[in-house]
């Protein structure tokens, strides 16, 4: 009866234990602010005198303590071993676990640390467990404790065991945010000079598709909404090319007419049409061993359609009122706001020529979906527009932030941009105030129009505002009213009362 109590009250505190550490290990994506309490719960809970967690370092070749309890600093840096010295070094070159229930017997423990007396040698256990990721060991869980209990020292292995799994998930959590921060930090610096501005997640990966797909002449589709800085995308492309000593030519799909738009892209020759008085360079021309960046290539017409696509197939082309065909080495970048996939099953957008475009999409977030890079850019336009217009401005008051933050930004980065130069250009005082924002920007609270009565209220205030207007507009007549607002003559006459209409002075 009382050894089955022990084990009872031995399986609590083992519980108690992994629930303790499983707790510690979720608190910090810092190792060293983890690790070393747990090893003072296995002090606590096991009754190690030492606990370390060693580290293999495949670089050095070398195994060093990484976190312990009950070293002293010195103590902590003689613990250094090579693959397969000690037992340590073994737990970790074999990845199976090492009890040694006397390490008197054992003439592969070391005692590098020289922590071990004399006194105390025969009568200690040491424990070794290795941490493994994906049954690659990476290091060591060890401990020792005063114990001549072989049953208890291997339940203290199998805990030991459980907690090395546990530690070595910690770590390979921490590994991987660490892997994505330089990833990520990597990317940021390689895009340090570039006009467009963002650090958050959604940022950070369109910059990932830049560096990709720079250095070939892929076709790029940029897709997203007005004001997300399509163009600029496009011109990193192009800035990061193997074509960035080239021409870059630009054509706005969209604001060219249909008359005229296949001139400009194509050219013409003299007398190809009233007007053409000389032979004249079309875009494609011009961007030739360069870039072409056709924005907003929703709004082209079918028949500019098939012109285009045979340019992205063939690579040629005639002038207006031409027969000479032109061969052109130019890389084709295009941007739309449009939704060419519902543009496609209505026959307004070719789908040829949708697949010749979107070999390569990069689509760019809303502002309201990268709400980290709201500020920076708001610092960006402020320091801009005040150069520009002469008054350097100090701050960005609170108030505004907070605007800034909450709004919804259906104009997108291009719509902040002209909240800046406006706030700018009003203030005084060299800092952007919440009242210096557009009213689109302002809230219930910045403006003091919190709504002041309750909803029955407000409701009762609608109802009276229509029975009186359609009492006007029936000149009193109430059965008119009513069925006007769909009331039978009773409920009219009710709601008369109710409110208290005087519908005498509305007979005339």
């Amino acid at each position: 009866m009382l050894q089955s109590q022990i084990h009872y009250r031995r399986k609590i505190q083992e519980l108690n234990l992994l629930f303790e550490v499983s707790q510690t290990l979720d608190r910090s994506l810092d190792l060293d602010l983890i690790i070393q309490p747990v090893l003072s719960a296995l002090s606590d809970e096991l009754g190690l005198l030492r606990s370390t967690v060693t580290l293999f370092n495949r670089q050095s070749e070398k195994i060093q303590i990484e976190a312990a309890h009950g070293l002293t600093s010195s103590e902590k840096k003689r613990g250094e071993y090579r693959l397969g010295e000690g037992i340590i070094g073994k737990v970790i070159k074999t990845g199976e676990p090492v009890l040694v229930p006397n390490i008197t017997d054992s003439p592969d423990f070391l005692d590098k640390t020289k922590t071990i007396d004399k006194h105390t040698r025969g009568k200690l256990a040491f424990i070794c467990v290795p941490i493994k990721i994906e049954n690659q060991t990476i290091g060591a869980l060890s401990g020792d404790r005063q114990s001549s209990d072989m049953k208890e020292l291997e339940e203290d292995i199998k805990v030991l065991a459980i907690i090395g799994s546990m530690i070595a998930g910690a770590v390979k959590i921490r590994r991987k945010v660490q892997e994505e921060q330089e990833k990520q930090l990597n990317i940021s610096r390689d895009f340090k000079t570039s006009p467009i501005i963002g650090n958050s997640n959604s940022m950070i990966e369109v910059f990932n598709l830049i560096k990709q797909v720079a250095g070939s002449d892929a076709t790029v589709l940029i897709r997203g909404e007005s004001g997300t800085g399509k163009e600029l995308v496009a011109h990193e492309v192009h800035k990061n090319s193997l074509r960035n000593n080239k021409a870059f030519i630009k054509v706005n799909c969209a604001a060219l007419p249909e008359t005229i738009i296949e001139s400009e892209l194509f050219g013409h020759e003299k007398g190809a049409f009233t007007g053409a008085v000389s032979k004249r360079l079309g875009r494609f021309e011009l961007a030739d061993r360069g870039t072409i960046f056709l924005d907003e290539i929703g709004d082209l017409s079918p028949a500019m359609q098939v012109k285009l696509l045979r340019v992205l197939q063939e690579k040629e082309f005639e002038r207006v009122g031409g027969s000479e065909t032109i061969l052109v080495n130019v890389r084709i970048i295009a941007a739309t706001n449009r939704p060419l996939e519902k543009l496609m099953g209505k026959n307004l957008f070719r789908e040829d020529l949708y697949y010749r475009l979107n070999v390569f999409p990069i689509h760019l977030p809303l502002l309201k979906d990268r709400r980290s890079d709201i500020m920076l850019l708001a610092d960006f336009f402020t320091e801009k527009y005040g150069k520009i217009s002469g008054k350097p401005i100090r701050r960005i008051s609170t108030p505004a932030i907070e605007l800034f933050m909450s709004y919804h930004w259906p104009g997108n980065i291009r719509e902040l941009e002209n909240c800046i130069e406006r706030a700018v250009l009003l203030s005084s005082d060299g800092v952007i105030h919440g009242h210096l924002l557009p009213p689109s920007l302002q809230s219930a609270e910045s403006t003091g129009t919190q709504l002041n009565e309750t909803l029955k209220a407000a409701v009762e205030k609608l109802e009276k505002d229509l029975i009186f207007d359609a009492l006007k507009s029936t000149k009193g007549n109430r059965a008119k009213a009513g069925r006007q607002l769909g009331l039978t003559e009773r409920q009219m006459g009710l709601r008369v009362e109710k409110y208290k209409i005087e519908t005498s002075a509305l007979l005339h």
